[in-house]
C-alpha cells in the first residue's frame, strides 16, 4: 500500500485559487507502486463522491468534464507529490477533497476516503464563500 499525506485546502473567496497537495510514500519497494495512478475526489455534503481528476503513472493528467477549465493537476516526480490546482473557485466547490492511489483510478467510487482503491488520503476541507 501507499501512504498518502495531504496538505493545503482551507478557506477562499469566490474567484480565488487554492492548491492541494498529495504526497505519497511507501515502506514497500518502489517497483511495487511506482506505476500507481493518483486521483482526486470531492465529497460534497449530501452528494456522491465525485471524481475530480487524476494523473497516470506516465504523467498524463485527466480532469473531469465538470471541472475542465478551472481545475488542473500537476506532479513533482522528484518529491513524489501530486497537486490539484483549484482556480476560479465557486461556493459549490466547498467540500472535502481526497487523493487516492491505485494501479487504475476509477471515475466512480462508492465512498470518498475508504474502499474501492488501494490507498486514500485523509481528505482536506475546502470552503468557498462569497
Amino acid at each position: 500500500a501507499v501512504h498518502l499525506v495531504q496538505f493545503g485546502g482551507g478557506s477562499a473567496k469566490v474567484g480565488e485559487s487554492l492548491t492541494l497537495s498529495c504526497g505519497f510514500t511507501s515502506d514497500k519497494p518502489r517497483t511495487s507502486w511506482d506505476n500507481f495512478d493518483i486521483g482526486w475526489y470531492r465529497q460534497v455534503q449530501g452528494d456522491e463522491c465525485a471524481w475530480v481528476g487524476s494523473i497516470a503513472d506516465d504523467g498524463r493528467p485527466s480532469v473531469s468534464e465538470f471541472f475542465v477549465g478551472r481545475f488542473t493537476l500537476s506532479q513533482d516526480t522528484v518529491k513524489d507529490v501530486v497537486y490539484l490546482h483549484l482556480n476560479n473557485l465557486k461556493p459549490e466547490d466547498t467540500g472535502k477533497y481526497y487523493c487516492a492511489a491505485d494501479f487504475y483510478i476509477r471515475t466512480q467510487v462508492n465512498t470518498c476516503g475508504d474502499g474501492d482503491l488501494d490507498s486514500w488520503g485523509r481528505g482536506t476541507q475546502v470552503t468557498v464563500s462569497s
